[in-house]
């Protein structure tokens, strides 16, 4: 199976996450966004092997520490989908907007695309492209656990911003609507910023996507 932890990071409370498959030790960190050396330290106390890094977004706060990672243990950079380019070839742009320090612009190793698969050990996850927080946005969903890594697509409660460069609120809801939630009410997801929480959650209370307000959007 699959196994996880969340870290928060950067001023922006980002949670990069750590998983593993727990039959190979295994491992990938998902939006490693900042403390690069505490993130390594992570890995290391737990005894894993990281083999990749991977992408759901090119903002900063989701990927400022995934050059220094992959080049300290020689591992590829995986996705993004390529739309997200723009945003990785603006990092040194970003960290002046954000008032951090310095990231060097990159590219992934591997783009992603919709039906495309990733593999953690003998751990299996599906690529979903997501568009609307950014155009090449992926979510990642561990069917056996019924557990997606969302990036900043969907929160407890709210949803992503759409008002960055190339950002599309239309698109942001209907990605939600049409690729999160087949995926099941029971799925939980971990969320770019802040606490854990299920689509059927969302589904009954989320004031932007909740049945009740995708309905009315609707009239």
């Amino acid at each position: 199976m699959l196994g996880f932890v969340s870290l928060p990071v950067t001023a922006f409370e980002q949670n990069a996450t750590l998983i593993w498959c727990k039959n190979t030790q295994e491992a990938a960190w998902v939006d490693p966004g900042g403390s690069a050396e505490t993130l390594w330290n992570e890995v290391a106390n737990r005894g894993l092997d990281l083999r990749q890094i991977l992408l759901t977004h090119g903002h900063l706060d989701h990927v400022g520490a995934a050059r220094e990672l992959a080049d300290r243990a020689d591992i590829p950079i995986v996705g993004p989908a390529e739309a997200d380019r723009f945003w990785l070839e603006q990092l040194p742009m970003q960290a002046r907007m954000f008032g951090t320090a310095e990231v060097a612009a990159f590219l992934p190793d591997r783009w992603l695309r919709e039906g495309d698969r990733v593999r953690v050990g003998e751990q299996i996850l599906d690529v979903y492209e997501c568009p609307g927080h950014t155009p090449g946005h992926v979510v990642f969903h561990h069917a056996p656990s019924q557990l997606a890594l969302v990036g900043d697509v969907l929160f407890a409660g709210s949803i992503g911003r759409t008002d960055f460069p190339m950002g599309n609120h239309s698109d942001l809801l209907r990605s939600i609507v049409t690729k999160l939630w087949p995926l099941g009410a029971e799925t939980r997801f971990i969320p770019g910023h802040g606490p854990m929480s299920t689509f059927g959650e969302e589904r009954r209370h989320n004031p932007f996507v909740s049945d009740r307000a995708i309905a009315a959007q609707r009239g």
